[in-house]
Order: structure tokens, then C-alpha cells, then sequence
């Protein structure tokens, strides 16, 4: 990935503050919180700076399961060639990258792939981050994770298909806190894990997150 100018970088430091997710408190994201304005940013705010829903600026339960579930099975990745699939924030990649896996992160928001650069350099890892759509290549990892990917009927559709060729392959994993558009039958539940959540974001002060295998 080509290195983010300095407009770029500056937008993420000057509307998310650094701090760990709650479940995952030895990695630092550039997070929004309350007191900064893509916390509820309005739509006229987004437009008026060009930015696309910023899915980067949260550690959602997926994510924060997925890291989490690596950080208590390092075995899982350590060594291992690993992609973080819909990164947003990298997180996942993160925890991987920490546990000793080569690690590439893909997401098609130009901004998520700034903001995980300096996710990276803020925890002291190395992510190669993709700029291209991933979906539909040949497997190349050994893992692959994706953190709360099922939640809009078109997206699941397109990229599903390719997940489940990938599984001939590869150990594709996926964290699901209870999205309408969830697979359902073809994979095998390794673990349940409970995610601190915000009101503003989510229905409940947590989530229950499924841990599955394709």
C-alpha cells in the first residue's frame, strides 16, 4: 500500500482519539468515542467530507471476538499466512500479526486502509493491506477471518460463495453477533464469546458472538 497523505491522516487523528476496545485492551485503535464527531456524525457531515460510513472508526463485536479468540488460541495463525477480510479497523489483522502470523488485511473504504496503516504502527505490527477487492481470487492463506460480515442481504450474497470455495482451503473463520443474514447449517461453532457493546451502536449493552468455521 502507498504511504496515506497527510490529509488523511490528519482527518483520523483530529475526529477519533487512540485507545483499546474493551475486550481487547493491549491494542490501540484510532477509535471515535462520545466526544468526537464521527461518533454521530450526520450524513450532511460525511458528505461535506467525502468520507464513506465510517465502519473503520469502531471496534465492533466481531472484530473485538475474533482478536480475542486469537489472543487464547495463537496456534491458530502463529506462523501462518492470514487475511483479515473486511478488516475495518484491522483489528483482527492485529491480534494475528502479534501471535506471529503473516498477515494481509483487505477493505474496500480507502480510509479504513489509512486508518489500519496507523493501527499498525501505533501497536508496533506489520500489515500488508490490500487495495484491491479480494473477492473471487484463488486462496492463498492458510486463514482467513472475517469480524460481522452477514448484515446486509447484498454483501453476504456476493461474498459467501467465495468464503465457502475458500473453506476447500483454507480455515475460514467467521465472527457472527446474530445479523439477519448469518450462514446458517454449513459451519461448526468453536466458541461463544460476550462483547461489551455501546447503546449508540448496537440494540444492547452486549453482544453474543458466535466464533464459526465454514
Amino acid at each position: 500500500m502507498k504511504q496515506p497523505d497527510d490529509a488523511d491522516k490528519a482527518f483520523i487523528r483530529a475526529h477519533t482519539v487512540l485507545e483499546c476496545p474493551a475486550l481487547v485492551p493491549g491494542i490501540l485503535l484510532y477509535s471515535a468515542t462520545e466526544i468526537t464527531p464521527l461518533w454521530q456524525a450526520s450524513e450532511a457531515f460525511l458528505h461535506r467530507h467525502n468520507v464513506a460510513p465510517p465502519f473503520w472508526a469502531f471496534a465492533w463485536p466481531g472484530s473485538q471476538a475474533l482478536a480475542c479468540y486469537v489472543a487464547q488460541h495463537p496456534a491458530l495463525v502463529a506462523g501462518k499466512r492470514v487475511l483479515d477480510f473486511a478488516a475495518g479497523s484491522g483489528l483482527a489483522g492485529i491480534a494475528c500479526a502479534r501471535a506471529g502470523a503473516m498477515v494481509e488485511v483487505a477493505d474496500i473504504d480507502s480510509l479504513a486502509r489509512v486508518a489500519m496503516q496507523m493501527n499498525a504502527a501505533a501497536n508496533e505490527v506489520v500489515l500488508d493491506i490490500l487495495t484491491e477487492d479480494v473477492v473471487g481470487q484463488d486462496c492463498r492463506w492458510d486463514v482467513i477471518l472475517c469480524g460481522d460480515i452477514c448484515y446486509e442481504a447484498p454483501m453476504t450474497a456476493h461474498i459467501l460463495p467465495w468464503l465457502r470455495q475458500c473453506a476447500g482451503q483454507a480455515v475460514v473463520i467467521i465472527a457472527e453477533p446474530g445479523r439477519s443474514y448469518a450462514p446458517q447449517g454449513d459451519f461448526i461453532e468453536l466458541a461463544r464469546i460476550c462483547v461489551p457493546t455501546s447503546l449508540d451502536l448496537e440494540e444492547g449493552t452486549s453482544r453474543d458472538v458466535t466464533i464459526m468455521q465454514l
